[in-house]
């Protein structure tokens, strides 16, 4: 489908690609790794056609259709979320009026011999045709049903795209592309600005995806999920693996053990190679064999290996320093902001050294809980105790501004660090990805992404006895998550996690706190104990479950919420299984169709163009109705599992 021949991308005399060349095929799920600065989003691009390398090619077949979802982008301030959503079906929507017109033309002509009047008609066959095969039927429920997945409310689709944040702004575009349904998905870090529920249906929906799928994720678990191949960026070359990203990673240890054996042999060889050189190079007696190992040298194709500098790194945090027992007492709080209830009735108690998450979906109150806990925020109702010497670490989206912009990123540092930890500075910034000169910047030419890791290698130098951290994870590769998820697991004080990474989770916190439906729930045990008991595999299976509940006022209502909720979904099966049955039955009438066609080839003496694109577009309804079955048996199976 997709192919990358002989690759060179070079940047004034460096060259971040040699030569790499791969195949994408249909329907493979391929996840591109490799360290930050590797060239992975320059790949996408490359495919895309937003770059032109500097030899080489990227061929397509001609009816290959792209997505790409970069990690940032603009989305139009001017229009609805729904009418945004909706200009993923431009060429449906200029059909749509096309049919309209040309409807209310032939209504109105009287000619019904004519030339122009049978030009019409077969105008408006051909624009039906293609309305349907560009799903036009099924526009407005797959537009709802990717929304929804995606963590919209149905309360917002009417609401203005200008009043969502950044995050739900990039949910919009990929909303829009999911909706494009091209031959293949350019994804660069689409987890980014997703909550856990979002993401799992996301995976869902990539699994089931007819086309192709190569992404860019630091999720190992949505790569686990998703991908069955992996392709490696490394030191302008690329290493491709025919397994998921875990897999990978036992490969890829064992391939650099090998290479590492390799190098090391080359290099002693080069060593003795060169010290004969030295000894014997004013012997006349020797000058041919000098030679001889100067151009096996000049020869010599030499074997790189991508430095493992934060293999063997033990970063810790600082000795908590001693708090009470009880680290907070959350009593009936809630918050609102004027007439918007954001969340309320939270009841709980943070003991010390407990890990806890905080998860839900975005907007539930996760980040306004943490900041309240910190005493940004005052709650609406309720009361937050905090106990006896405690000391908090806050990090945030925003704890870079926090930072004087005039310092350098080695000096931010050196300025908190306290004894033994101050020779190590060097090493704690390669691990948050500072590396050389980098650690001479100044914090303002900084990126806002290398702002934040600043900001939290930072705080990994401060004695706290409790952490709260949002979204810690986000602009980290997976080196600097593993070492920060270590240091976390090691840290004998307690932490408040907001996060949606369930690799990042898992292992680190043991207590799970859900804000959802107005309320919170506590959950004593990790990440996938969380997830197994709600059984979130995909979206569907949370978004009917009853929300939270506080009160006996609250429980009768959701009672009779449940039983009308019942009857709609029985309503909406017996629809969905009639679509099925309906599709089904045209699907047999196409098949016998075709098999009369086939027939008729077999035996025949002489070729007939009509017969032959009668045969072309019913084998092209076929398929087109085949894909609306998958579509409609997968969609009647989930709604049968509720």
């Amino acid at each position: 489908m997709i192919s990358i021949d002989n690759l060179t991308v070079s940047f004034g005399g460096w060259t971040l690609f040699d030569g790499i060349s791969f195949l994408v095929n249909p329907k493979e799920r391929i996840g591109l790794v490799g360290r930050n600065g590797a060239g992975k989003t320059t790949i996408l691009k490359l495919i895309a056609g937003l770059q032109q390398p500097t030899s080489g090619a990227v061929t397509k077949n001609a009816d290959c259709t792209i997505g790409y979802l970069p990690q940032q982008m603009q989305v139009a301030d001017t229009t609805t979320l729904i009418a945004e959503t909706a200009k993923a079906f431009e060429e449906v929507l200029a059909l749509e009026a096309e049919i309209e017109q040309l409807t209310a033309d032939i209504a109105v002509r009287t000619d019904y011999e004519s030339e122009e009047y049978e030009k019409l008609l077969h105008r408006l066959n051909d624009a039906n045709d293609r309305y349907h095969i560009l799903g036009g039927d099924t526009r407005d429920a797959d537009i709802e049903k990717t929304l929804l997945g995606l963590g919209f409310r149905r309360d917002e689709f009417e609401k203005p795209t200008c009043e969502f944040s950044g995050g739900w702004r990039m949910r919009i575009e990929l909303a829009k592309l999911l909706l494009r349904r091209p031959s293949i998905f350019l994804l660069d870090e689409p987890t980014n600005h997703l909550d856990i529920e979002s993401i799992q249906w996301l995976e869902e929906y990539l699994k089931n995806y007819n086309g192709a799928v190569l992404l860019i994720s630091h999720d190992r678990a949505f790569l686990d999920n998703v991908t069955t191949r992996t392709i490696e960026l490394s030191l302008g070359k690329i290493y491709d693996y025919k397994v998921p990203y875990s897999q990978f990673v036992t490969l890829r240890a064992e391939r650099r053990a090998q290479q590492l054996a390799a190098y090391q042999n080359q290099q002693r060889l080069i060593e003795k190679s060169e010290e004969f050189i030295e000894k014997f190079r004013y012997k006349p007696t020797k000058s041919n064999q000098v030679q001889s190992r100067i151009k096996q040298l000049d020869k010599l194709e030499r074997i790189e290996v991508e430095e493992e500098d934060l293999a063997t790194l033990n970063i810790k945090f600082p000795p908590a320093p001693r708090s009470g027992q009880i680290v907070a007492d959350i009593k009936g709080v809630g918050k609102a902001f004027g007439d918007h209830r954001v969340f309320s009735g939270a009841e709980f108690t943070i003991h010390k050294g407990d890990k806890i998450a905080l998860v839900g979906r975005n907007g539930e109150g996760k980040t306004t809980f943490a900041r309240m806990l910190i005493g940004e925020l005052e709650q609406s109702e309720g009361e937050i105790k905090i106990g006896a010497n405690v000391s908090i670490g806050y990090y945030a989206q925003n704890q870079d501004d926090l930072m004087n912009g005039d310092f350098t990123v080695y000096d931010t540092l050196d300025r908190v660090a306290v004894g033994d930890i101050r020779t190590r500075l060097r090493d704690i910034l390669g691990a948050f990805l500072f590396r050389g000169e980098d650690v001479d910047k100044k914090v303002k030419v900084l990126s806002g992404g290398e702002r934040s890791r600043l900001a939290m290698a930072r705080m990994m130098l401060e004695p706290h006895n409790l952490l709260v951290l949002d979204e810690p994870t986000n602009h980290m590769d997976m080196r600097s998550k593993d070492i920060l998820k270590t240091a976390l697991q090691k840290f004998d004080g307690t932490v408040v996690v907001v996060s949606h990474d369930r690799e990042f989770l898992d292992g680190v916190v043991d207590k799970v706190y859900e804000f959802r439906d107005g309320g919170v729930r506590e959950y004593l045990g990790g990440i996938y104990y969380f997830l197994e008991k709600r059984k979130l595999e995909n979206l569907h299976d949370i978004e009917r479950k009853a929300p939270v509940v506080a009160t006996a006022k609250q429980e009768q209502s959701q009672g009779k919420l449940s039983y009308e909720q019942k009857k709609e979904q029985e309503k909406l099966l017996r629809k969905l299984r009639k679509n099925v049955e309906q599709i089904e039955a045209e699907l047999a009438d196409v098949e016998k169709r075709i098999a009369e066609y086939d027939a008729r080839f077999a035996v025949a003496t002489e070729y007939n163009a009509d017969d032959y694109k009668v045969y072309d577009e019913l084998k092209g309804r076929y398929d087109h109705l085949m894909h609306e079955w998958e579509k409609a048996s997968y969609e009647l199976e989930i709604t049968e599992q509720q």
